[in-house]
């Protein structure tokens, strides 16, 4: 497989038509080699809009949703950034490439070690990636200029809120109507004041692990 042409493929068919038009994601997009973090077995699907499986029950985001979710960041070359959920290690290497500084966080030890493996090949130096439960967020390097929740949750944990800077943007992946999930961002005016922007609408993007679903009701 022509993997530059399927990268070129991917952007301009797929991620541009998604209303991805920042210069610096495109690039970004363009420069990190997205078939050398998928499973081998799964290099084929490397550049398609398809959840990629990674095994014990986790996926990577597909290209669109998770080059969108970048874009909602709106990341400048300084900030510093946590991003829950490391998975391949994809996603923070689009992140590394944006900003200044990145801290990611999985709970699962093997995704960990592998992440680290490939970033380190890579030569990304500016990123740090750590085990642990990420649910609410990871406060011993807080506080972030943006944080990048990578699974769905039910709700948003207040303590996500705390751990941004003022003028700090979260976004995340929130449960609505079955099937559908909605993607927002969160951003901290001041102190004790935050901003909710609904940005749009997924489908099926796998829960992040430490956070309960919503009891339902049944009447």
């Amino acid at each position: 497989m022509d993997f530059e042409q399927a990268r070129r493929n991917m952007i301009e068919s797929q991620i541009r038509t998604w209303e991805v038009l920042d210069d610096r994601i495109l690039q970004a997009l363009d420069r990190v080699p997205r078939h050398e973090f998928v499973p081998a077995d799964a290099i084929d699907w490397a550049y398609i809009d398809y959840q990629v499986p990674l095994g014990i029950g986790e996926y990577m985001l597909s290209p669109t949703v998770e080059a969108r979710l970048i874009q909602a960041l709106r990341l400048e070359p300084d900030d510093k950034v946590l991003e829950v959920g490391t998975g391949s290690g994809y996603v923070t290497a689009l992140l590394a490439k944006l900003a200044g500084e990145v801290w990611s966080v999985d709970v699962t030890p093997g995704f960990k070690v592998e992440a680290e493996q490939r970033l380190a090949r890579m030569g990304y130096d500016n990123v740090r990636v750590e085990v642990g439960d990420g649910s609410h967020g990871w406060e011993r390097q807080a506080p972030y200029d943006a944080i990048l929740v990578t699974g769905a949750m039910p709700e948003l944990p207040e303590a996500f809120k705390e751990q941004l800077n003022e003028g700090g943007r979260l976004v995340c992946i929130l449960d609505g109507q079955p099937p559908v999930q909605e993607a927002m961002r969160i951003t901290r005016l001041g102190a004790d004041a935050f901003r909710e922007d609904s940005l749009f609408e997924v489908e099926a993007v796998p829960h992040l692990r430490g956070v309960e679903k919503k009891k339902e009701f049944v009447f």
